[in-house]
């Protein structure tokens, strides 16, 4: 039987037609929920909120992905991803041979579980022998850690609950001391319609520990306004112009991300430009 579900946050709605609920379970964390929809292949939601469906998760994971990869000053080798429990970074980041080790701080353990039992379009990224899971405080995770990781990518959910730590100067402060030098972050910045307040600051967080930091948008369909972002920050000087690109083999793979991409997702409206100026 048809379901109309839907995302409210911030006087906004954004509203899915569904044909089956697959999964309903509340966990330590968080209330977990997987539909079938009738247009959009799956649909993940987290305490309301709208995490990914089938139809475009790939423009998000692609650039969280890449944008972090292709702006860190030298190739990476070490990879971390904070949150993500739905594996699509790391299905993402395992399109590039170049990773010796691929690890993921989660701190819901039935997320991954879940997203393993149906979600295998982006949970078949658990299956790369590089992945190392650890279940825990992906903030507590990174200060045991430091000096460790060529990239870090923070694929968090809204800053409340389980997310509201990944949201704070002091998490930023340890994302830098958890890097090698000339790594780079990518982090979850939400919208700038949605929550400017909060994309601002973890803008400025970004500024103040690095040399380079900007916002990236991601245009993705199924999330309230259309358009996320990505904190993308390095000491590096390829973080708004990459100075590596996919090899012809992998940029057929991807259908989002283009090194023509990577540059323009900086390019913000003017109202936006303004916003990260203040």
């Amino acid at each position: 039987m048809e379901r109309w579900v839907s995302e409210v946050n911030e006087g906004w709605g954004l509203t899915v037609n569904t044909r089956n609920q697959l999964c309903d379970i509340r966990s330590k964390y968080q209330h977990i929920e997987i539909f079938e929809t009738v247009n959009l292949g799956k649909l993940l939601m987290l305490d309301g909120i709208i995490q990914l469906t089938s139809y475009d998760e790939f423009a998000y994971h692609e650039m969280m992905a890449n944008l972090p990869f292709y702006a860190c000053g030298h190739t990476p080798e070490r990879a971390l991803v904070i949150g993500g429990g739905d594996g699509g970074v790391l299905r993402e980041l395992g399109r590039h041979p170049e990773l010796k080790s691929i690890d993921i701080c989660e701190i819901d353990a039935e997320v991954i579980k879940a997203a393993r039992e149906f979600l295998s379009e982006t949970a078949c990224g658990y299956d790369d022998e590089r992945v190392a899971i650890h279940v825990g405080d992906g903030s507590r995770f990174i200060q045991e850690h430091p000096g460790c990781y060529d990239i870090i990518i923070v694929d968090s959910t809204d800053p409340a609950g389980p997310g509201e730590p990944l949201f704070g100067e002091k998490f930023y402060a340890g994302l830098k001391r958890a890097l090698k030098p000339g790594g780079a972050i990518g982090t979850q910045a939400e919208s700038y319609f949605l929550f400017p307040d909060i994309a601002r600051r973890v803008v400025k967080f970004a500024k103040g520990l690095f040399k380079n930091a900007g916002f990236a948008q991601i245009h993705v369909p199924t999330y309230p306004t259309g358009v996320i972002g990505c904190c993308v920050a390095s000491d590096s000087e390829c973080v708004f112009a990459p100075l590596r690109s996919p090899d012809e083999k992998l940029q057929k793979e991807l259908r989002y991300y283009t090194p023509e991409i990577h540059r323009g997702s900086f390019m913000l409206p003017g109202f936006a430009r303004e916003l990260f100026e203040r």
